[in-house]
């Protein structure tokens, strides 16, 4: 997902996940992350009268754009739910077993990173939010002003891959003891502090933000049900594109469609008598991991991190 000023987004390797969806004109396809419609949009347009589309968000603003897209095209809805929760929607509208393609696009759309108010980014003040539906679950300022320090050094550890997780968590723990977090400046300017080796080009409080907003957003546990549902509700022959953004998203999505083609070691030593039945494969996967263009890359550096994977259902 993707930016240019202004609120405004690119979606990042548009065309090549439209194409990897492999778009049949009376299909029904899923956007479980609908953002600001891009994918949506373009494969409507390559779908006749009887196709349809069903978008996914939970993020209000994309729920408004989605809404003025259903209003102008009636083959397309729009769902305020996780894609987590794509199988009991699906289940609800009778389409489990019928879905032709599923795309989920992993990243943070800009309006969000750039819309101070959401209190994502460390770059433009705000208060310290980060959750993609406001409405719901705790904000990363409550996070940080109460959880106990080692599980804040956890969620900079492991989902930031933060190496001064510690430290950086400590310096968190002590402040807030005077006055507590409000603002993501504030927070940003603690961290940067405490953090004692700054990556050129890259802000000292990146990762830890990071980390922070997977964890408020139970960003990983969601993609791990996602794919699961996603896989359950596609038809034979129906295809799963997946678009990650870091290295912890991508190894997800890389060793659950591993387990599908290769089936998962049974632990049984070698010498039963028991009859080894072959592991048939769930899924094909189509090419290797795909990343952004060069030209793509220049005009948008946010999809530097993208990595696109395509898998295709076969029983």
């Amino acid at each position: 997902m993707t930016i240019d000023s202004g609120f405004n987004h690119i979606t990042v390797l548009l065309d090549e996940a439209v194409e990897a969806l492999a778009v049949r004109p009376d299909g029904c396809y899923l956007d479980g992350t609908f953002g600001r419609g891009g994918h949506s949009r373009l494969i409507l347009s390559q779908l006749g009268p009887d196709g349809r589309v069903l978008g996914f968000d939970k993020d209000p603003q994309a729920i408004a754009t989605g809404q003025a897209l259903a209003a102008e095209d009636g083959r397309f809805v729009i769902v305020q739910r996780s894609f987590a929760e794509l199988g009991s929607e699906v289940a609800e509208r009778g389409l489990a077993g019928k879905v032709s393609g599923v795309l989920l696009d992993l990243g943070v759309s800009s309006p969000q990173l750039d819309d101070p108010e959401r209190g994502f980014s460390f770059l433009n003040d705000g208060p310290l939010d980060m959750r993609m539906d406001p409405s719901r679950g705790i904000s990363a300022a409550e996070f940080v002003n109460t959880a106990p320090v080692e599980e804040i050094a956890r969620v900079f550890k492991e989902y930031g891959e933060e190496r001064f997780s510690g430290r950086m968590a400590r310096a968190v723990a002590e402040r807030r003891d005077i006055k507590p977090f409000e603002r993501t400046g504030d927070l940003a300017e603690v961290l940067k502090v405490a953090n004692p080796a700054w990556e050129k080009g890259k802000n000292p409080a990146t990762r830890a933000f990071q980390g922070l907003r997977i964890h408020v957003n139970n960003e990983l546990g969601d993609l791990e049900a996602g794919l699961e549902a996603a896989l359950d509700c596609l038809e034979v022959g129906g295809r799963l594109v997946v678009i990650s953004f870091h290295s912890l998203e991508d190894r997800i999505v890389k060793l659950f469609m591993r387990k599908l083609v290769k089936g998962e070691a049974d632990n049984l030593p070698r010498n039963l008598p028991v009859r080894h039945v072959a592991f048939e494969p769930k899924i094909k996967v189509h090419g290797k991991a795909q990343s952004a263009s060069e030209a793509e890359l220049k005009a948008n550096p946010r999809s530097r991190s993208a990595i696109m994977r395509v898998a295709e259902k076969l029983r």
